[in-house]
């Protein structure tokens, strides 16, 4: 039975620096080819009626790479946020983030605050981005609200269940992905500590196509896709 549009899609943007590599090019250009794809991304989300875009921007992870590379990244960020914000807020996109937020450089961040501001009362696509985001950080900073919480107030543990465990992740208000994407996915079909909580029953879809390579088609397939798949949550 074929299915409808996915409400929310994820997508792990992986490829850039092998991109790049590819043609004889600094990391950074393939990095900024990234950009287009978001664009494209988000205009076709727009297009097909997708309401929640997530992107793995920045992993708690990639702060390993070369200090020049995360300061290369935190200024395209803040860049990036600049320049595109009037446009989707034009077309009623709302910015979101989710991660740890605070240890973002101080550019980036202001960026960022500016940007959800502006577009806080955008009614369209919720474009989330995951920043200085791993999953397993998610959840161990839930456990500690938690446990927070069971100290000041205390907590009914025998009617504690999966959705109040929920109520604690960075944005509760965040639907769980019908539609997971990686893209560079060749020998790297995994996860990469990516929504582990949210994407129990999640359909996940990977592609060789790299990150820069990925546009209107490639996006298009993944969503057809998704669409042809018979979605049972365990049940028969």
């Amino acid at each position: 039975m074929a299915m409808q549009e996915p409400v929310h899609v994820a997508i792990i943007m992986d490829g850039n620096g092998r991109w790049a590599r590819k043609r004889g090019l600094p990391r950074v250009i393939g990095h900024r080819q990234g950009v287009e794809s978001v664009r494209t991304v988000v205009k076709t989300s727009t297009n097909i009626g997708v309401k929640y875009l997530t992107l793995y921007t920045f992993s708690t992870e990639n702060w390993q790479r070369p200090e020049e590379e995360v300061q290369t990244l935190m200024n395209m960020l803040e860049e990036m946020l600049v320049k595109e914000t009037p446009e989707l807020s034009k077309n009623n996109v709302r910015i979101n983030a989710i991660g740890r937020l605070d240890a973002l450089y101080e550019n980036a961040r202001s960026a960022l605050r500016e940007s959800i501001d502006e577009t806080k009362n955008n009614t369209g696509l919720v474009l989330t981005l995951c920043l200085n985001y791993g999953s397993r950080g998610e959840i161990v900073d839930a456990v500690k609200k938690i446990v927070e919480k069971e100290r000041e107030k205390g907590i009914d543990l025998a009617n504690f269940h999966e959705e109040d465990f929920a109520s604690y992740l960075y944005d509760p208000a965040l639907p769980e992905p019908d539609l997971m994407i990686r893209t560079g996915s060749e020998k790297r079909e995994r996860i990469s500590n990516f929504l582990l909580w949210q994407i129990a029953y999640t359909e996940v879809y990977f592609t060789k196509t790299l990150w820069p390579d990925f546009r209107e088609r490639e996006y298009t397939a993944a969503i057809d896709s998704f669409k042809q798949r018979e979605r049972l949550f365990g049940r028969v």
